[in-house]
C-alpha cells in the first residue's frame, strides 16, 4: 500500500472580530504560503445564503461614482442581504468578483483593502476575480456574488 503524496491540510478557524465562532474554517494546505486578502478554501456546515450578482447602486438604483465607491456600495449591499438572512460577514465562505477593468482593480488595491475591512473586517473567504467585457448595467464597474453559511 502506498501513502498518497501531496500537501497536508490545515483547517484553521476564521477571524471573527466579535469573538463569536462563525462556524466557517479556512483550508490552508501545509507548506503553501498564506494568501493575503483571501483564503484558498473554506469549509462550513449550516444554512446556505447565496446572493445574485450585486452591484454598487443604492435603493433608488443610482450607481456610486467611480470604481472604489461602487465596491464600497456593493459590499454594503451584500452585508444588507446577509443581514436579511441573519448572517454576518464572518459567515462568508466565497466571493466572486467580476470587474470590467483588471488594471483599475489592481491600481486601487490599498483603498479596496480599506473599504473591504471597513465593511467585513479581517474575515477573508475564498475569492475569485474575473475581468469581464461588461456588466448588464453599462456604467457598473464591479459585480460581486457572495455565498455565506450560517452555522447550525
Amino acid at each position: 500500500m502506498t501513502t498518497p503524496k501531496g500537501p497536508q491540510l490545515a483547517v484553521l478557524p476564521t477571524a471573527a472580530e466579535d469573538g463569536i465562532r462563525s462556524g466557517a474554517q479556512v483550508l490552508q494546505p501545509s507548506g503553501w504560503p498564506v494568501p493575503k486578502g483571501y483564503a484558498n478554501g473554506m469549509v462550513a456546515e449550516g444554512r446556505i445564503v447565496v446572493t445574485g450578482g450585486v452591484i454598487g447602486w443604492d435603493a433608488e438604483e443610482r450607481l456610486a461614482d467611480g470604481f472604489v465607491a461602487q465596491v464600497r456600495q456593493t459590499l454594503s449591499n451584500i452585508a444588507a442581504i446577509l443581514a436579511e438572512a441573519g448572517a454576518r460577514p464572518e459567515h462568508l465562505v466565497r466571493l466572486t468578483w467580476y470587474v470590467v477593468d483588471m488594471d483599475e482593480y489592481l491600481a486601487n488595491l490599498k483603498e479596496l483593502g480599506r473599504v473591504y475591512r471597513s465593511t467585513f473586517g479581517a474575515h477573508y473567504p475564498a475569492m475569485a476575480l474575473l475581468q469581464v467585457v461588461r456588466l448588464v448595467e453599462k456604467t457598473a464597474r464591479v459585480e460581486i456574488e457572495a455565498t455565506a453559511v450560517i452555522p447550525n
